[in-house]
């Protein structure tokens, strides 16, 4: 399964679903004005994946629209078989299928599913879906997986074109790619900060590192950080890339360099009710 071609930098849209759809058609002209080739979005309580991904590859003319990813838990495996395959045939090479376990609280408490162990569900789920009947004769459908532990890893090498993780240290890009082989897409997230002050970045940078420990702390320690709840300041730097776009550049090639193909910029603001225009300007102009 060939994926969309993505390039190296990518922009991971975290907060499209708080705009309004003229907001959301001007996010997604920006993203492809300035250069970027693929534009990530999240699946939560907002928008439904696959409708929100016909919507934007609607919007743009060449920008890969990837979902970053897709909740298992959402749809039934042959319905999200059918709707990938309907957009690979109705926008060939631009659409990317990651797919996710979600959160335990989301899947029970607001979807009112039973949470099942993530890498058996998923292996079962992607059964379905390749045992799903498509009516046309079937395009290539790629698919990638969200992944952060070493078995979800494993998988996404043997099962998916593969692997999604958001959020991590470079340290686990290197993991990731050892487990993954050489030839699995490795795409990877960066929490990214671009403020002048460096307080607001530093506060801003350090509610998203809390905001991201939860699921992550097993893997942080094993890592190398002792204690990830104490957020010293060595893992906020790890988690949250801050500065300007000289800092976010190094780190995007530490990526790279560490095994990544591409890297997309999760780019947080204060006001994540609006697109951070600026910001992707901003990084446009040193990263394309």
């Amino acid at each position: 399964m060939n994926a969309p071609e993505l390039g190296q930098v990518g922009i991971w849209a975290g907060e499209l679903d708080r705009y309004p759809a003229p907001v959301l058609r001007e996010a997604a002209a920006a993203v492809e004005d300035l250069g970027y080739p693929a534009l990530w979005f999240p699946e939560t309580t907002g928008r439904e994946a696959m409708a929100q991904a016909a919507l934007l590859l609607s919007l743009t003319r060449r920008t890969a629209v990837a979902t970053g990813t897709a909740a298992m838990y959402a749809r039934d495996a042959v319905t999200t078989a059918a709707a990938q395959r309907t957009l690979a045939e109705a926008f060939p090479g631009r659409f990317l299928l990651g797919l996710g376990v979600g959160h335990p609280a989301l899947v029970t408490d607001v979807r009112g599913h039973r949470f099942g162990p993530p890498v058996a569900t998923m292996r079962a789920y992607l059964d379905a879906m390749d045992a799903a009947p498509f009516g046309p004769p079937a395009p290539a459908t790629p698919r990638i997986l969200a992944a952060l532990g070493p078995k979800m890893l494993r998988l996404a090498a043997e099962r998916a074109a593969g692997a999604h993780p958001l959020g991590m240290p470079v340290a686990h890009t290197r993991h990731a790619r050892d487990l993954l082989g050489p030839r699995a897409l490795l795409a990877v997230t960066q929490l990214t900060v671009l403020d002048p002050s460096r307080r607001r970045a530093a506060e801003l940078a350090r509610a998203h590192a809390a905001a991201a420990l939860p699921n992550r702390l097993t893997l942080l320690r094993r890592l190398g950080f002792d204690d990830p709840e104490s957020l010293e300041e060595r893992l906020v730097d790890a988690l949250v890339a801050s500065g300007g776009p000289e800092d976010v550049a190094r780190r995007v090639g530490e990526h790279l360099e560490a095994g990544a193909d591409h890297v997309s910029l999760h780019v947080l603001t204060a006001t994540p009710q609006r697109p951070p225009l600026r910001q992707w300007e901003e990084l446009a102009a040193l990263l394309l």
